[in-house]
């Protein structure tokens, strides 16, 4: 089937077309918040901000839509990572003591993160103890050219960068215990390395921190030390100056130290504080301190709580003269930098913004506005700040609702400051995008989010409560509480993760929008169905409450799992946005399995396990039910919240391995050999052989979908409104509406009459209805064609529905619906039909021209495209793992052949099957490598492999024309190859190569 414009195609101009629409299958990006972050890194130059994960994953981040990430092959914690400032290069340890380069290349208009090399520190003769390298901390200098490495053992190493050479100006204990006065010299060790810092002014000279309170100032030059006693040491840092520093300590305090050369050795801080004493107070892992224009220094840190009262409380405490606020948090603190001047002709720091790395979420706060707020962030939202339980998708979104949404949204955000985004650096190369996109999701806590979801960003655009019209325990006033005046510690809520529901009822399980009217439909755990209208003021009403009775009086039917949730009896005040006006609550209070809504017939349909209703919103009338349950689906009656029936189905399973057990020694042999007779069968696996199912399965009344179309039912000339019902039991149900006009609305109600019951079968669930035109294409949504905005159905050709099983798709023709085609899927594994979607792909050749097909998912997580009406296979991807269940069941297609799912609680992974709608990142960086591995100097050169790290290349000239220091040109180096006798040594290996083909290989050619 195909869609195509106003102009005339000649037919080989078709064929040509035709041939331009290919379904390349790539992943393109991940949206949300990265899983289990666990570094932190910043650079201040090219103002971009790096990531690590417990996944080995490094993810950098600069303006909204320029981002790249990088993947280490090992799959292990990265526990530091580091800027060089201005050349783009990135620096990681790994939990398993590797230390690996990253460069950010620019490939293709795009930039990419690449890993160069790798290195792992070597142990120190005489010493078979690994802790003794261990790495505890990494400073590279400014310069670039230099990385400390403190060791757990206590040492500190210098390796040449950007080669990883070892130097041989190790640092270790017995050298600094040499200068330590007689009084410290107990004994014991000195600990781990526990803070590197380079001083701001004098590069020579680096602090270094041991964690058992000895702080030592070492100049690299001359090798003379200064000496400081501390307590327990936790973290380091250097105020601007460079005349004194910071420590933080155990106890839960802080300490100033002057620096001077006349004072080698200091045992009195000019200052000390704990403040959050005199009670004993947990540690503070990490301190800043930024000096200001306006006078008083910022204090920053992390920690430090009183340990009885808030010892469980993830906070980060912003101290300035009298000012004091502490940011509480509901996930642990991973790390924090500040974002301030780095120009070293200015005397102050003047932060600008503090960004904090969450376990669960990133917040920035800004330092330039009194009260300190939050600055909402552009990416990096958690999407699960409540669990996800649903997504929804919408595609060319009006601009009208577009505007109207954003709109509710920015009211909203009334903490938020409107400072620009500072993290700022690249430039986004992607065009804008073409149609505004919505993505929509439910949570466990009965909140929708909608997030921007046209680019490479997600953004939040707008959040809905539905909690505010039930009565619960908890207020679910979204404002954040601020401390009082006399409350300390100073306290302030901030973030917006927030795990806990109120109450498992309020999740949402379904969603419906329609994008031309604004109604939305949303539907929940509890069998409440909630009708939204969306309004720009405020208001205060009651909502209209109807029930409508699923079981019918049904006898013999108990149900046993939650009450339904108890709505408000007076009225509610509700923001511009979306707003209820009516709530439907079906009984028994059953989890909701499908919705659908058509706003220009006012009707919405709802399905439980029990059962599907209709119902009027306009007149606030249900209209029609049905009892979809079998006789023995008594599991239908305990709920997803009963304990009940997890103690059956365990029975069950019990009662079952007894019996199996049970089975005689010859029938065993028996099975056996059959099952080997059917593996040496040569079958073909074209069409999977499908078995049909009982029809008392438990909780074979589950409604699957749900669907309305103008179409011919009751005979062949006539059509008119109608409403398809499909159940795990393999029925579809279909009724004739009668729908009064427009102006008779309010007078008349709406009529359903049963017109067709069909039964598959194989009893095979049924995943999906879709009712396709004369020419086979989809029928256009509510509105489309009253308000010319689609292309009118044809009418005057036979009509078909499609109807997925999650065994097989087959296409009935109407009104009389006799079977025309159908598709069984191939598998040997027990494949089965997860999601489906007909998708509108578009030619990378024309514009005009379009053909539709069915996308599906299955659980083994291969997607494969199909042709309509005539489902011929067309291609077939693997895209989800088959163990990720969760993934399979989140995955939510686009109308345009995009597609998202969950690779984590926090993060959709973005994928298309469209070789003309693609959303990848498009980014460029401008970066300055001065220290270039590839460039050849007369000393020799080290060029960086993958293999064993480093290779000396010993370049020696037979002529007496000196060698150039740049890189020579194609000619020149044809010359050189003559010219030049090359040595290459592996100086891990010490294994000599010859090869001038090797050496060319390694990048000098």
């Amino acid at each position: 089937s195909m869609t195509l414009g106003t102009q005339l195609i000649r037919p080989c101009a078709l064929d040509e077309l035709k041939h331009t629409l290919s379904f390349p299958f790539v992943q393109t990006v991940e949206h949300g918040f990265p899983n289990q972050p666990s570094a932190l890194a910043y650079d201040p130059k090219l103002q971009l901000m790096a990531i690590g994960t417990k996944s080995g994953a490094i993810k950098v981040y600069g303006a909204p839509g320029v981002e790249c990430t990088g993947l280490h092959k090992e799959t292990a914690t990265v526990t530091q990572l580091h800027f060089f400032p201005g050349q783009g290069r990135i620096l990681s340890l790994l939990d398993d003591n590797t230390l690996h380069l990253w460069e950010i290349e620019q490939k293709e208009q795009c930039s990419h993160l690449e890993e160069v090399c790798s290195f792992m520190l070597p142990g120190r003769s005489g010493i078979e103890s690994t802790s003794a390298t261990r790495v505890t901390v990494l400073l590279p200098k400014l310069s670039c050219d230099l990385l400390a490495v403190g060791t757990e053992g206590g040492g500190v190493h210098f390796l040449e960068l950007p080669s990883f050479t070892l130097l041989d100006r190790s640092i270790f204990q017995d050298e600094i215990m040499q200068s330590v006065p007689e009084e410290y010299k107990c004994g014991k060790s000195l600990g781990p390395v526990e803070s590197l810092q380079e001083h701001p002014q004098h590069p020579d000279k680096i602090l270094i921190g041991y964690s058992r309170g000895l702080v030592v100032l070492w100049d690299l030059q001359i090798f003379v030390v200064c000496v400081f006693l501390l307590q327990q040491l936790e973290s380091l840092v250097w105020v601007r100056s460079g005349n004194s520093f910071v420590s933080s300590h155990s106890d839960g305090g802080y300490m100033v130290w002057p620096v001077s050369s006349s004072t080698p050795c200091t045992h009195e801080p000019v200052t000390s504080t704990i403040p959050y004493g005199p009670f004993p107070c947990k540690a503070v892992n990490k301190i800043l301190w930024r000096t200001t224009e306006s006078g008083a220094p910022l204090v920053l840190f992390s920690g430090g709580m009183p340990r009885a009262s808030y010892g469980d409380r993830h906070c980060l405490t912003i101290l300035q003269d009298s000012q004091h606020i502490t940011l509480d948090f509901t996930s642990r603190v991973i790390d924090f930098f500040t974002i301030h001047c780095i120009d070293r002709d200015k005397e102050f720091d003047d932060p600008l913004a503090l960004v904090v790395l969450l376990e669960e979420e990133l917040v920035v706060i800004d330092l330039q506005t009194a009260g300190w707020p939050t600055i909402p962030s552009p990416y990096l939202a958690p999407l699960h700040s409540s669990a996800i339980t649903c997504s929804y998708h919408i595609s060319n979104v009006p601009t009208k609702l577009w505007d109207r949404v954003i709109s509710a949204g920015q009211r909203q955000c009334h903490l938020q400051t409107h400072t620009n985004w500072p993290i700022c650096g690249g430039k986004n190369l992607a065009p804008s995008p073409k149609q505004q996109e919505l993505l929509l999701t439910g949570h466990e806590d009965g909140t929708v989010r909608f997030w921007d979801a046209s680019g490479v960003s997600l953004r939040p655009l707008y959040k809905l409560s539905t909690a505010n019209i039930f009565q619960t325990d908890c207020d679910h006033n979204d404002s954040l509480t601020q401390a009082g005046e006399e409350d300390w510690p100073p306290f302030r809520k901030v973030g917006c993760f927030d795990p806990y529901s109120d109450d498992p009822r309020l999740g949402i399980q379904k969603i419906c929008l329609c994008k031309y009217s604004g109604k939305l439909l949303v539907a929940g755990t509890a069998g409440q169905v909630i009708v939204l209208y969306l309004c720009d003021e405020k208001s205060d009403h009651m909502i209209d409450v109807a029930t409508v009775d699923l079981l019918q009086d049904r006898e013999g039917f108990t149900w046993k799992g939650h009450d339904r949730l108890p709505p408000k009896s007076s009225s509610v005040p509700f923001a511009p946005g979306f707003q209820p006006v009516v709530l439907v609550q079906c009984m028994p209070p059953a989890a909701v399995t499908a919705v659908t809504l058509h706003a220009e017939w006012n009707l919405i349909a709802f399905g439980t396990s029990h059962g599907f209703g209709l119902f009027d919103y306009h007149r606030r009338l249900g209209f029609h039910s049905r009892c979809t349950l079998h006789p023995n689906d008594s599991l239908a009656m305990e709920g997803p919240l009963s304990r009940v029936k997890s103690l059956k189905k365990s029975l069950r399973q019990s009662f079952r391995r007894i019996r199996k057990s049970r089975v005689s020694g010859k029938k065993r042999v028996q099975e056996a050999n059959a099952q080997l007779a059917e593996q040496d069968a040569e079958v073909t696996p074209v069409q999977r052989r499908i078995e049909p199912r009982s029809a008392d399965d438990s909780l074979s009344g589950v409604v699957r979908c749900l669907c309305f179309a103008d179409t011919f039912l009751r005979d062949g000339t006539h059509h008119g409104p109608t409403m398809w019902a499909g159940t795990n039991s393999g029925c579809v149900y279909a009724y004739a509406l009668d729908v009064p006009s427009q102006d008779k609305f309010s007078e008349q109600s709406v009529e359903a009459l049963l017109g067709k019951e069909i039964q598959l079968m194989h009893r095979a669930p049924v995943v999906s209805i879709a009712v396709l035109d004369g020419r086979g294409n989809p029928l256009p949504e509510p509105y489309e064609v009253s308000r010319d905005l689609a292309k009118a159905p044809d009418m005057q050709g036979s009509h078909s529905v499609l109807i997925a099983s999650e065994e097989q798709f087959k296409v009935f023709m109407l009104p009389r619906v006799s079977a025309k085609t159908k598709f069984k899927l191939t598998a040997h594994e027990g494949c089965r039909v997860r999601k489906v979607a007909l998708v509108n792909f578009s030619s990378v050749a024309s514009e005009d021209y379009s053909e539709n097909g069915l996308v599906c998912l299955t659980n083994l997580g291969d997607i494969h495209v199909f042709s309509i009406p005539a489902l011929r296979p067309q291609v077939r991807y693997d895209c989800i793992r088959k163990e990720d269940i969760s993934g399979i069941a989140s995955c939510v297609f686009t109308k345009t052949g995009q597609g998202f799912y969950l690779i984590s609680p926090s993060e959709y992974e973005r994928f298309s099957l469209s070789a003309r709608v693609i959303t990848k990142p498009l980014c460029q960086l401008d970066v300055d490598r001065p220290h270039d591995p590839s460039e050849l100097s007369s000393a020799g050169v080290h060029i960086i492999i993958p293999c064993h790290g480093i290779i000396s290349v010993s370049v020696r000239q037979s002529h007496t024309k000196p060698m150039a220091h740049t890189k020579p040109s194609r000619q020149e180096r044809a010359s050189l190859w003559v010219m030049l006798k090359v040595k290459v040594q592996c100086l891990k290996c010490r294994q000599l190569q010859s090869s001038l083909e090797q050496f060319s290989h390694v990048g000098f050619m």
